[in-house]
């Protein structure tokens, strides 16, 4: 490093602004190594409790993005828009989004994550199709892209690879929640893919990264003003995380349900939340006049069976089997799987969505630790919803499991994320806020 690495954490630490040389030398001692652990750790401290300006929140997104390859796709003439979100339980909206956009005329080069604690990941739901291999070299990863429109890419370690290092110091540090951390996080991984725009579900909710609205807004700002800094447009929504999305949580299940949805069967919030982002996207792209005409196009090429030959050719090009389309039950089952009755009439007054994912990850279907394994078949899926009305002995929910001690317990708390009561109470908006415009 050209600067001594303490004076630049104590002039963050002071609150002073990093210049754009000196935050770029500190990524690369990131990269390197020549920034040690206990320096990263204070120097994200100092970001987290100080903040950072915009311009320095651009900076250092930008030497992020540059700390490894910065893929171009020059021979995809498509535009190229991708779709990011913070996470929930049962978003399983990429696996639908990214051939229904592809089937508009849109490239989608999508790198994803794995899930972590209560939030599923995509790589992880993919990973359920039998044979489906996320694996894919940088090269390979263009070519997808080019024959089908999209391609789906597990993390590699070749795309911004300071942010690897940063991401795992940020976890074990309790330097999470910083909104300048966050933007440059998902900006450096997204904009390295080559994309021309983004799209961002920002999460919000009792399941969410981001638990209160208004922290949903901040970041969702952050992101729009950092990607139009860098000439990458980026629009963003605020959408509800304080109930599941869709009506399956794990992953194979979630596989299940984008399986039924490809063929009409979509639950409401499911197909207006896909619906909702793959417009924007579609905008972005200047592939439609006004939102209206792109949702329109969408729905046609969804209700055509488009969107089905499109996630067929994607699955044979990534190597999985195209039978799991007219087989479901290609994708498996857990050994134990359990009805969860209602105790009561009434309606159900509450669908808890941070308890579900909770369970879940009990079940052996999400990680505590980067390096769990995780059971793709079990998980929950639910048979009613907030607001439905039941009768005593009524099915809830069913719970997937491995054993049939951890189906009975499962039950039990699913029982209890799910009361029943005397008022019928309705969810909010799906989508909360828009910005991007």
């Amino acid at each position: 490093m050209r600067h001594h690495p303490a004076r630049l954490i104590a002039k963050k630490r002071d609150g002073l602004a990093l210049s754009r040389e000196e935050i770029e030398d500190l990524i690369a001692g990131v990269v390197d190594g020549s920034l040690g652990d206990a320096q990263l750790g204070a120097l994200l401290m100092a970001v987290c409790c100080n903040g950072m300006t915009a311009e320095e929140t651009v900076a250092l997104t930008l030497a992020m993005r540059d700390s490894g390859v910065v893929l171009r796709h020059e021979q995809v003439a498509r535009p190229k828009i991708d779709k990011h979100s913070t996470g929930g339980v049962g978003d399983k909206v990429s696996l639908l989004l990214a051939p229904l956009v592809a089937a508009a005329g849109v490239a989608v080069p999508m790198v994803s994550g794995r899930g972590l604690g209560h939030t599923g990941g995509t790589i992880d739901k993919l990973q359920s199709l039998p044979g489906y291999r996320t694996d894919l070299s940088l090269a390979r990863f263009g070519e997808v892209l080019e024959r089908c429109g999209y391609a789906m890419l597990q993390p590699n370690e070749r795309l911004a690879p300071a942010d690897r290092r940063m991401y795992a110091t940020r976890d074990i540090s309790g330097t999470v929640e910083s909104i300048p951390l966050i933007t440059s996080s998902i900006l450096s991984k997204k904009l390295a893919e080559g994309i021309d725009g983004l799209v961002m579900d920002v999460k919000c909710g009792r399941a969410a990264f981001l638990q209160e609205e208004h922290d949903a807004v901040q970041l969702m700002d952050a992101l729009v003003a950092t990607g139009g800094a860098l000439g990458i447009p980026v629009h963003a929504l605020v959408t509800d995380m304080d109930h599941p999305l869709g009506l399956a949580i794990g992953n194979a299940l979630e596989v299940r349900e984008v399986l039924r949805a490809l063929d009409g069967d979509c639950p409401d919030d499911l197909r207006e939340v896909t619906l909702a982002l793959a417009t924007e996207m579609l905008l972005l792209a200047s592939a439609a006049r006004d939102a209206a005409a792109a949702r329109a196009t969408l729905q046609r090429l969804w209700q055509d069976g488009i969107v089905r030959d499109v996630f067929r050719q994607n699955l044979e090009l990534q190597g999985g089997d195209p039978g799991v389309l007219d087989d479901h039950e290609l994708l498996g089952r857990a050994p134990y799987v359990l009805a969860v009755e209602a105790g009561r009439s009434g309606f159900v007054v509450d669908v808890d969505p941070l308890q579900l994912g909770q369970i879940v990850v009990d079940l052996g279907g999400g990680r505590r630790q980067p390096d769990d394994r995780i059971d793709p078949l079990v998980g929950i899926e639910l048979c009613r919803v907030l607001g439905d009305e039941v009768r005593a002995g009524d099915v809830l929910a069913m719970v997937h499991a491995g054993t049939e001690r951890e189906a009975h317990d499962a039950a039990a708390r699913i029982a209890g994320a799910m009361p029943i009561g005397g008022e019928r109470r309705q969810r909010g908006a799906w989508i909360k806020r828009r910005s991007g415009a």
